[in-house]
């Protein structure tokens, strides 16, 4: 069994827990946010809208089944670190093909364990997410201290560029595809895409930084905007982009995507305390009056009070009120906060899919 080595979490309000290293070792920093799932850690490390975060597992026992081939978001870690109470020692399922310890260590992500996840949450949920330093290095306090000065805050960082895919790339399960979608990558997660395959579609990946003229020149029937991490707001490119697009094809948006959508639109984001993560997040219908239970992963919000009168709110949170869904009927848009492909999560919501392909076949 492999010795884990001591490790330091440094929050920048100075409060610190010592425990042991997980995953690499050496030192990391990013916002600390906390997940509340019970499961499908391997999916939430390796979707790409986790970037720049390191994520607190709330869940005491992590590890149990292990990591596969199959559970990724992508083909990359993209959480800058990993927080959890305790490691499974031993991993049973039959997909398991290596431990979450190995694949912390093929990633090269610095992880920490053996500290009071519960305490931290708490922290966080008292304080609003904050930016750490994990490390097995340096356990001088005031190097850390100075140290996290440097790093950025999640306020006004344009991640999307970071994680997006730099080339365009054509995906089709079928010879002949009933839909045609652009789908414009700001950190797309791979199983968003799989159920626009499942569905005839032949779809189109652009980068981020696509401009509205290669989305036309296409020739889409509809234009899916993707979830990724960072500040909305920062990702002026995409918001100007889609400004230009609006009313001309149907269009749906997930998490950063419905951001982006509801900025398009002139509305505005907010940052939020600590955000919500987690695939236990209760979702309001305001047409069905049905609650939904939701996987969602986000800290930012659009804010509701500079909707314009033609976007209707569709969706709300009902933990603390806050729009999960916006739609804008007179140009066949519409977009929810949460991740309906949940992966992890249940499926509860995966027929907001179904909009979107009712709104292609009447645009036809």
């Amino acid at each position: 069994m492999r010795k884990h080595q001591k490790a330091i979490l440094y929050l920048e309000d100075g409060l610190f827990f010592k425990g042991k290293s997980l995953g690499s070792l050496g030192e990391t920093s990013g916002e600390v946010c906390f997940n509340t799932g019970m499961t499908g850690y391997q999916e939430i490390l390796t979707d790409p809208s986790y970037a720049k975060q390191m994520i607190v597992m709330c869940s005491p026992h992590i590890g149990n089944y292990g990591t596969n081939e199959s559970d990724v978001e992508s083909s990359n870690i993209y959480a800058s670190g990993f927080i959890i109470k305790s490691e499974s020692l031993s991993s049973s399922n039959w997909r398991s093909s290596s431990s979450l310890e190995e694949f912390l260590q093929s990633k090269k992500v610095i992880g920490i364990q053996d500290i009071d996840t519960r305490a931290l949450t708490i922290h966080i949920r008292n304080n609003g997410s904050m930016k750490g330093i994990i490390s097995t290095d340096d356990f001088d306090i005031n190097s850390l201290a100075e140290k996290i000065k440097n790093v950025p805050s999640m306020e006004g960082l344009d991640l999307a560029k970071e994680v997006s895919r730099k080339e365009k790339t054509t995906l089709c399960n079928v010879d002949n595809p009933k839909y045609k979608i652009a789908a414009i990558d700001y950190g797309m997660k791979s199983n968003i895409y799989d159920i626009l395959l499942d569905n005839d579609a032949e779809v189109t990946i652009f980068p981020a930084s696509v401009s509205s003229e290669e989305i036309l020149n296409y020739s889409p029937d509809g234009i899916f905007l993707s979830n990724g991490p960072g500040d909305p707001s920062a990702v002026s490119y995409g918001i100007e982009t889609v400004k230009k697009l609006l009313g001309l094809k149907p269009m749906f948006g997930i998490c950063l995507g419905h951001q982006i959508l509801a900025l398009a639109l002139e509305a505005k984001t907010f940052k939020m305390k600590f955000g919500h993560r987690g695939i236990n997040q209760p979702v309001k219908n305001l047409k069905t009056n049905k609650i939904e239970i939701t996987s969602q992963n986000h800290g930012f919000a659009v804010s509701n009070d500079s909707l314009a009168s033609n976007i209707t709110v569709t969706h709300t949170h009902l933990n603390d009120d806050t729009i999960a869904g916006i739609a804008c009927e007179d140009i066949q848009a519409y977009s929810v906060q949460y991740h309906p492909e949940a992966s992890p999560g249940p499926h509860d919501s995966r027929y907001v899919f179904d909009k979107f392909f009712k709104m292609m076949d009447s645009n036809a």
